[in-house]
């Protein structure tokens, strides 16, 4: 039986896509039992030590969509940031992420290099419309139609609105205000009526769409796709400094792993009892 693609999941209602950024967080989020993936730059940016600032390369993110996809079944979007150039660069990006085997993306109409909206105080730059909805356009025109296209915006209030129709008629799939876009779920409810597509939100931790964003209010506003994007990264960064801590303070490395996952419960997750099957299946015995 073929899998459910990203286009039907989110054609049936809310599909929840924690953030990702290489091989062990996709089996992780699988075996948890998600729907779908997000290969979230903030969280790829962070694993090459760098902040989400766009310093990262198109082929360094496209490298770690390739292990995503390669260690899970489930459907990704992918987060392509500005496109990484003009209309015909993002058009060659879009390709090459398809190719990887993502089933959606989002891009973004900052100026590049983008930066975060969170992490930054004040308003971001932003592209003219008329350059953004050249580059959505390149991108619909050379992605196939069963691949969602999300276009994000990073303006606030009625210029997003109007950017949001823009990006539509240039054949945007889904718009993706980001948290700063609106302060409020009225806000959100009026976008989605306005552009007339779902919306993708972002429950970025601890941000208000984490905290007021129930299943309810998805629904009530229009959402379809609901990415958790950093809350797995928080976790596991946090965890990682503790241990390090402990450590680095001169606790036994014993007591240390005692609180951890066990050795033997990671060879199982990671799959070495498929591998072991596999080599007792292909392998010649030992001694034939």
């Amino acid at each position: 039986m073929t899998a459910p693609t990203l286009k039907h999941l989110t054609s049936e209602g809310v599909v929840y896509a924690p953030g990702v950024w290489d091989g062990l967080t996709a089996r992780l989020a699988e075996q948890a039992g998600f729907d779908a993936l997000c290969a979230s730059g903030f969280a790829i940016s962070a694993a090459l030590g760098l902040p989400d600032a766009e310093l990262y390369t198109m082929s360094e993110n496209l490298t770690a969509i390739r292990s995503i996809t390669a260690a899970s079944s489930l459907p990704v979007v992918a987060d392509i940031d500005t496109g990484y150039g003009n209309a015909v660069n993002a058009a060659r990006t879009a390709t090459m992420f398809v190719k990887a085997g993502v089933q959606g993306m989002f891009m973004e109409d900052q100026v590049s290099p983008k930066s975060c909206p969170i992490c930054v105080g004040d308003p971001v730059d932003l592209i003219p419309v008329p350059e953004a909805v050249g580059k959505i356009r390149a991108v619909r025109d050379n992605t196939p139609d069963d691949v969602l296209l999300i276009a994000r915006t990073d303006a606030t209030g009625d210029e997003a609105l109007r950017r949001g129709r823009a990006y539509v008629e240039a054949g945007a799939d889904m718009i993706m205000p980001v948290t700063k876009t609106f302060g409020t779920v009225e806000e959100w409810q009026r976008c989605h009526t306005e552009v007339g597509v779902p919306l993708m939100a972002t429950l970025t931790a601890s941000t208000w769409t984490e905290r007021e964003f129930t299943p309810e209010v998805l629904d009530q506003i229009g959402v379809r796709l609901a990415l958790l994007p950093t809350q797995l990264l928080m976790a596991t960064t946090g965890a990682a400094r503790t241990v390090l801590g402990r450590l680095a303070a001169g606790e036994p490395p014993a007591e240390v792993s005692a609180d951890a996952m066990a050795h033997h419960e990671f060879v199982e997750m990671i799959g070495f009892p498929e591998v072991e099957a596999m080599q007792n299946e292909y392998l010649p015995a030992k001694g034939a």
